[in-house]
């Protein structure tokens, strides 16, 4: 990347953790479309991989009051062991058209959890692996996974801090299997690495600017929130895929 574009870049990365903190999914949804422009997009999910890993440490920190521990059995466990899985194919799929069928996916969905206001998707374990095993096999081939883990922990209704919480552990877990997976698939570049401790400074100044906005919304407004950030994060997967 020219040295010219990096203030943008941090500017943008500083949005995407804000965001990321505010929806409670992780700032890699809206950070791997901004690296794009940036990066090619295996150097993308490297440095997204090493971006999280301290984004998420930051949100423990953080949220580390409101931790679901039997959530983060049923859908963390699923989500580290694909995201692994979805990492080691990542290599050999198309990314733009698998792109599109999340876009999709997230537009839908997130459609109608707003439209249909009392549509509830069970809270039992069963819905929790699924969620876990989606999520995590999307982080591992495209990079993002956490609107897909959105879509799941909204249906659950948590607390917002709980929510927040709880998916940081998850994506904890999540961002260090691909990490080695990543490294081992060759995306980690060292001529990449300078940008490392400016977006570790961007996870928490972005986290914490992220946590004073969620002390003024409501726990109503929060989920809405998050299904519209879902729905927006689907319709520029699809308009913006190149």
């Amino acid at each position: 990347m020219l040295t010219r574009y990096i203030p943008i870049f941090v500017i943008l990365s500083l949005l995407a953790e804000v965001l990321g903190t505010v929806g409670g999914f992780g700032s890699s949804v809206f950070f791997v479309p901004i690296a794009n422009f940036f990066f090619d997009f295996q150097s993308v999910l490297g440095i997204t991989a090493l971006f999280h890993l301290s984004s998420n440490v930051t949100k423990i920190a953080f949220f580390k009051k409101g931790i679901d521990k039997r959530l983060i059995l049923y859908l963390g466990i699923p989500a580290v062991i694909f995201v692994s899985i979805g990492a080691y194919f990542s290599k050999y799929f198309n990314p733009m058209i698998l792109t599109y069928i999340l876009g999709l996916f997230l537009i839908v969905t997130s459609l109608l959890f707003l439209i249909f206001k009392k549509l509830i998707v069970i809270p039992n374990s069963v819905n929790a692996i699924l969620g876990g095993t989606l999520s995590g096999f999307s982080a591992g081939l495209l990079g993002t996974g956490g609107a897909i883990r959105g879509i799941t922990m909204a249906a659950f209704k948590l607390d917002k801090n709980k929510f927040i919480a709880t998916s940081a552990v998850i994506d904890l877990g999540v961002d260090f299997s691909r990490t080695i997976i990543y490294y081992l698939n060759g995306y980690m570049h060292k001529h990449d690495f300078y940008i490392i401790p400016i977006l570790i400074v961007v996870s928490i100044i972005g986290t914490w600017i992220g946590k004073k906005i969620l002390n003024t919304i409501s726990q109503d407004h929060f989920r809405n929130f998050v299904l519209v950030l879902i729905l927006l994060i689907g319709i520029l997967s699809v308009v913006f895929n190149k």
